[in-house]
C-alpha cells in the first residue's frame, strides 16, 4: 500500500503543481453570504485548483485577533489536534483530541488530498482521547487531566444525566459519569453502530441530545465529494440520524446533507440547526457552505443538486424526483469556508451585540484563491432565523503571507458565558470574553496524572 501511494503521488505531482496555480475567484465572498447567495456557472476540473495555507505555529504570546469590545486568551495550550468541546454542568470543559482514520488511496486525487492536508498541518500522531480542563477557582489551581482515552476517532459528545455519550467514527458509546469526575476508566457500552470504514471520507460525527434526553441526533457525512466511490458507499450517509437512547434504534431524520456538523438547538424556535460543508470541484465560488434549520424528513439536495434545486451535472444517473424535493438552505456562509462549529449564545456575559445569535467556526479553505474562512463569525438572529450579515469575532488565524497559525473548529459557550474555540492547528482552546473582564488562570501545563474519583 505504501509503495502504491508513492507511485500515485508521483504520477499526480505535475498535476498538483498546475492545480496549485488554480483559478482565482471572481466573486466577492460577501455576495455569497445570506439567504440568496450569488451562484456562478459551475466549472469542472480533472483536478481542482488547490491553495495551501502553510502552517506556522503561534509564537509564545501570540493570539488570534478579537473584534472590538472583545478579548481572547488561551484556556489551554499544548493540546494535540483539538476538534470539539463540551461544557459539563460544573463548568469543566471536555476537549476532544482526534483525527480521522487513514483512508485508502484508490486514485491520484486521493494521494494529492493526503499531500495537501499534510502541508496544511493535518496528520501526525493524534491520541484520539478526551482531555478535561478545569479553570482555577479560589483555593484551587487549574487542572488538566486525561479524561477518556483509547477511542476511535471521536468527535461528538453529549451528556444525559449520569451518562456521557461519545460519537466515535463508527459507533456511539456510552460511559458512566458523575459530576466532578476527572477521568473515566470504566469500559464503554456501544449504543449503536455508525457508518465507518473502510473509506470513511467524512469521519466526524457530531452528537446532540434532544431537550428531554430521550433521543440522540448524530451527523453522518458523505463518503465522497460527489459519489465518485459509487452509490453503494453512501448507504446511510449524508444525513442526520435520530437515535433512540434507550434501545439504540435509529431512523433518518434528514438527508441530502453532504457533511453536516455542529448540531445545535436554536433557543427561540427549538428547531435543530447544523452547519454543512458543500461539494468541491465546481470552481472557487461553488458551492457555498451553509447553516440551516434541519426539518424532520427534509432532503437537502446532495448529491443531485446544490443550494436547493441547482442540478449538479456530474451525477449519473440524475433523479429529477429528488431534485424537486430539495430544500434550499436558510443561510449561505460563502464558498469553501469549511464551517465545522456552531454555538448559539443566550448568555449576557459577552457584549449585547453577540446575544441571541450564532457563532460559527470556519476551518478554512484548501481549494480556493484567495483563501476563505479561517475565522469565527457571529450571525445575528431574530425570531429564530438569521437576521443580518455576519460580523467577524476572531480573525488573524492566517497572516499576511498566508501562513496559517490556527484553524478554528468546534465552539462552545462556557459556564461563565465566554465563547470557547477549539483550534486544531494551533493546538489551543481559546477563550473569548468581553474586553476588561477577568478570567481564571488557564490550564496550559502538560496533562496531569489521571484521577478517577470525583473531586469537589
Amino acid at each position: 500500500m505504501l509503495k502504491s501511494r508513492h507511485l500515485l503521488l508521483a504520477a499526480a505531482l505535475p498535476a498538483l503543481a498546475l492545480a496549485g496555480c488554480g483559478d482565482k475567484t471572481t466573486i466577492d465572498p460577501a455576495t455569497q453570504i445570506g439567504a440568496n447567495p450569488v451562484l456562478p456557472e459551475p466549472q469542472q476540473y480533472l483536478l481542482p485548483p488547490m491553495k495551501i495555507a502553510s502552517p506556522q505555529p503561534w509564537k509564545v504570546g501570540e493570539t488570534p485577533v478579537a473584534a472590538a469590545g472583545l478579548k481572547v486568551e488561551a484556556l489551554a495550550t499544548g493540546l494535540i489536534h483539538p476538534r470539539s468541546l463540551l461544557v459539563l454542568p460544573n463548568g469543566d470543559v471536555l476537549v476532544v483530541e482526534s483525527d480521522g482514520p487513514k483512508a485508502p488511496v484508490n486514485r491520484p486525487k486521493d494521494a494529492i488530498m493526503g499531500f495537501v492536508q499534510g502541508k496544511a498541518g493535518k496528520g501526525g500522531s493524534v491520541p484520539n482521547r478526551i482531555t478535561l480542563i478545569r479553570a482555577a477557582s479560589p483555593g484551587h489551581p487549574a487542572l488538566r487531566t486525561v479524561f477518556l482515552e483509547h477511542l476511535d476517532s471521536p468527535f461528538g459528545l453529549a451528556l444525559v444525566g449520569g451518562n456521557l455519550y461519545v460519537a466515535n467514527t463508527d459507533a456511539i458509546v456510552r460511559f458512566p459519569y458523575a459530576e466532578g469526575q476527572t477521568s473515566i476508566t470504566a469500559p464503554g457500552v456501544k449504543l449503536t453502530d455508525l457508518p465507518g470504514g473502510p473509506i470513511d471520507h467524512h469521519w466526524t460525527k457530531s452528537l446532540l441530545a434532544s431537550p428531554d434526553g430521550s433521543k440522540l441526533y448524530v451527523s453522518i457525512g458523505s463518503n465522497s465529494n460527489i459519489v465518485e466511490n459509487g452509490f453503494g458507499a453512501e448507504l446511510d450517509r449524508a444525513m442526520i440520524w435520530e437515535v433512540d437512547r434507550a434501545s439504540g434504534a435509529h431512523r433518518t431524520y434528514a438527508s441530502g446533507l453532504r457533511n453536516p456538523n455542529g448540531l445545535q438547538w436554536q433557543p427561540q424556535s427549538k428547531q435543530l440547526w447544523a452547519v454543512v460543508n458543500e461539494r468541491d470541484e465546481l470552481g472557487p465560488d461553488l458551492v457555498p457552505d451553509y447553516m440551516t434549520s434541519v426539518k424532520d424528513g427534509g432532503f437537502y439536495g446532495w448529491p443531485y443538486s446544490y443550494y436547493g434545486q441547482h442540478i449538479d451535472p456530474r451525477v449519473k444517473p440524475q433523479r429529477p424526483d429528488m431534485v424537486a424535493k430539495a430544500i434550499k438552505p436558510d443561510y449561505a456562509l460563502s464558498s469553501h469556508v469549511a464551517a465545522l462549529g456552531l454555538a448559539f449564545n443566550t448568555s449576557t456575559t459577552l457584549p449585547a451585540a453577540y446575544t441571541g445569535g450564532a457563532f460559527v467556526g470556519e476551518h478554512g479553505s484548501w481549494d480556493r484563491s484567495p483563501l476563505n474562512g479561517y475565522k469565527v463569525i457571529y450571525v445575528p438572529f431574530a425570531n429564530g432565523m438569521p437576521a443580518g450579515k455576519p460580523v467577524n469575532v476572531l480573525t488573524g488565524f492566517v497572516d499576511a503571507n498566508e501562513h496559517a497559525h490556527g484553524r478554528p473548529v468546534g465552539l462552545a459557550i462556557a459556564s461563565d458565558g465566554a465563547l470557547l474555540v477549539a483550534d486544531d492547528l494551533g493546538n489551543t482552546v481559546w477563550k473569548v470574553t468581553a474586553a476588561g473582564s477577568s478570567a481564571p488562570a488557564a490550564a496550559t501545563a502538560a496533562v496531569t496524572t489521571k484521577a478517577s474519583a470525583p473531586t469537589s
